[in-house]
This record gives structure tokens, C-alpha cells and sequence, in this order.
């Protein structure tokens, strides 16, 4: 079970760095539909550290999800940190939907127009820092993330199959998301905006790098549920 959840999360880690960030680029279109620009995006991507504060929540969820939280059974008398510790990694993710969705329906409905709203509230509260705007974004994120724990955790308390549930959560909304960016998406495309594809290739980005993660942890999942069923044959 360990060692295929390190293949699982090195073949997560492979297709989010090699995949899904050039894929959202050349959906973003301009500069990045060309193959120098696309090099060229990708490349400036990998030095900047807020990147690496997306990738990095995703490919650790993806481990989390995998060996912490493999087995959830009360009847064994765990600790329950395991729980509370992929509780959180779920609602960071639920969180990380949500601003997607968020994202995807301001830019459809105003364009670009929401990006400057956002550029200037920014600004007004922030300062005119460069990277103002990404704490601006993180704001929001968190206070999302509080809102999703705090929902789960009432929701959840006095469940016994909370991580198998979480993870069925978090495919639904992936799928939810992804149902929501892509006419978003096409709407910013023909209106042809400036900057606001890149905010829904974010968001479809953002729906598929999550779905594939559910599907890690539901495979050792059915694994975990084959090996369970063997057990009472071999001890009869």
C-alpha cells in the first residue's frame, strides 16, 4: 500500500509540473499560445514562489491523503489527529474550488473590469505592493478554508467513513468547478478580454489537478477495501 502511494503521488507530482501548468498556459491564450511564449511562461512559473505555494499545497495534499489517512477505522483506536489532519487538507482544497468558481463567474460576468476591481481594492487596503494583489487572493482563500472546516467539521463529527466521504466532496466539486470554468472560460474567450482566460484556466487547471488527486486516494481506497474483505476468510 505504501509503495503505490508513492508511485501515485510521484505520477501526481509529474502531471501537475508537466501537464497542467503548460495546458493552463496555452488555454490562457496571447503570448502563451505560441510555443516560445508557452517555454518562456513555463519557465517564469517555476522561479516564482507563489507558484510553488499552489503546486506545493496540491502535491502535499495528495501525500496526506494517501499516508495519513489511509485507514480511518475507529474500531482500532487511531489517533484521531488522522482525521482532523485530512479534514483540513479536504476543506483547504474545498477552498481552493470554491475561489475558482468565484474567480470563473466575476471574470465571465465584468471581464477584465473584475480584475481591476480587485486591483484597486488591493491597493486601497494593501498598499501598491507587487504582490499585494496575490495576499489579496490568499485572504480570501483562507477565509474559505475557515468557512469549509468549520461547515465539515458539524457536518462530519459523528461520522465513521469522514475520509472516504471528504474525498467523494472533493471529486464532485472538482467536477462542479470544471462545469463552471469551461463555459466561463469560452465566454472570456470570445469576448476576447485581456487578462481574464487566465483566470479561467486557472480555474480549469485548478478543477482537473484536484480531480486527479481524488482519484489517488480512492484507488488505495478500493485496495483497502478488497484486503479488508480477505481478512475474515484467512482467519477462518
Amino acid at each position: 500500500m505504501r509503495k503505490w502511494g508513492i508511485v501515485i503521488s510521484v505520477f501526481y507530482a509529474l502531471v501537475l509540473l508537466g501537464l497542467i501548468v503548460p495546458g493552463s498556459m496555452f488555454l490562457a491564450g496571447g503570448d502563451f499560445s505560441k510555443w516560445s511564449g508557452l517555454l518562456r511562461g513555463v519557465k517564469n512559473s517555476y522561479t516564482d514562489w507563489t507558484f510553488w505555494i499552489l503546486a506545493g499545497t496540491l502535491m502535499v495534499s495528495e501525500v496526506l491523503l494517501l499516508f495519513v489517512s489511509v485507514d480511518t477505522s475507529y474500531k482500532r483506536l487511531k489517533p484521531r489527529a488522522h482525521i482532523l489532519v485530512s479534514c483540513a487538507v479536504v476543506t483547504l482544497l474545498s477552498a481552493l474550488l470554491t475561489s475558482g468558481i468565484a474567480w470563473s463567474l466575476g471574470v465571465a460576468i465584468r471581464g477584465d473590469k473584475f480584475l481591476d476591481f480587485l486591483d484597486k481594492f488591493d491597493t486601497r487596503f494593501l498598499g501598491d505592493d507587487e504582490h499585494s494583489l496575490i495576499f489579496l487572493l490568499l485572504i480570501f482563500w483562507g477565509t474559505l478554508w475557515v468557512l469549509w472546516a468549520i461547515l465539515f467539521y458539524f457536518y462530519y463529527r459523528n461520522s465513521s467513513a469522514v475520509v472516504t466521504k471528504l474525498i467523494s466532496w472533493l471529486l464532485k466539486g472538482s467536477v462542479l468547478e470544471l462545469l463552471i470554468a469551461v463555459p466561463c472560460h469560452v465566454i472570456v474567450r470570445r469576448r476576447h478580454d485581456c487578462s481574464a482566460p487566465a483566470v479561467t484556466s486557472f480555474g480549469i487547471a485548478t478543477g482537473i489537478a484536484i480531480m486527479l488527486l481524488s482519484f489517488g486516494p480512492s484507488v488505495l481506497f478500493l485496495y483497502k477495501k478488497r484486503l479488508d474483505a480477505y481478512l475474515p476468510r484467512s482467519s477462518a
